[in-house]
């Protein structure tokens, strides 16, 4: 069977309008605005894999009629679930800066124990090369400027409002109590 991989990297039809496509992609996707920023980044994000030309022609179809540029990728993956080769490709990709991928990790159960595990889909990160930095760039952010030149300090010894001391409580008297011990 034939599957592909649906990513997009923010291209727009020569006659879309950026509001209006942005829009068009939430109410498909109902999605919020930081989905939104990730999908409008300029960098390739994956947004689905290893679906069939009838799922991909719909999406590519959805996608046509919001104004966006929808990019198939043909999976060379066998069915038995080649996994080596789709991770090499992922991992030059990731290490090349130009893709986000959020792929899903399907296995071929090889034996009894891994059958209990063949329905579950987990993330597939796999193992990036050797010195591939993987933390985003991180992002100065200036610090907050304030105004204090209106403020002073009262003198030494001033009122400032603090409520005056409580009255030291009278603790009754008990000298005339006892305890009575158990027989």
């Amino acid at each position: 069977m034939q599957y592909f991989e649906i990513a997009f990297s923010g291209q727009l039809l020569p006659s879309a309008e950026l509001s209006q496509t942005k829009a068009a992609i939430i109410r498909l996707f109902k999605a919020d605005e930081a989905a939104l920023a990730r999908l409008f980044s300029g960098v390739r994000v994956v947004i689905k894999s290893r679906v069939d030309a009838a799922t991909a022609a719909q999406y590519q179809a959805a996608f046509k009629q919001a104004g966006a540029v929808l990019e198939l990728r043909e999976l060379e993956c066998q069915e038995s679930g080649d996994l080596t080769q789709r991770n090499v490709a992922q991992h030059a990709e990731v290490q090349s800066g130009q893709e986000q991928v959020f792929d899903a990790l399907h296995v071929k159960a090889r034996d009894q124990y891994m059958a209990a595990f063949s329905h579950v889909q987990a993330l597939d990160f796999g193992l990036a090369p050797v010195g591939v930095d993987l933390q985003p760039a991180s992002v100065e952010v200036a610090a907050p400027q304030f105004d204090f030149s209106d403020l002073t300090l009262a003198p030494v010894g001033s009122d400032m409002g603090q409520l005056p001391p409580s009255r030291p409580q009278q603790l009754p008297d008990i000298s005339h109590l006892a305890l009575l011990e158990d027989d």
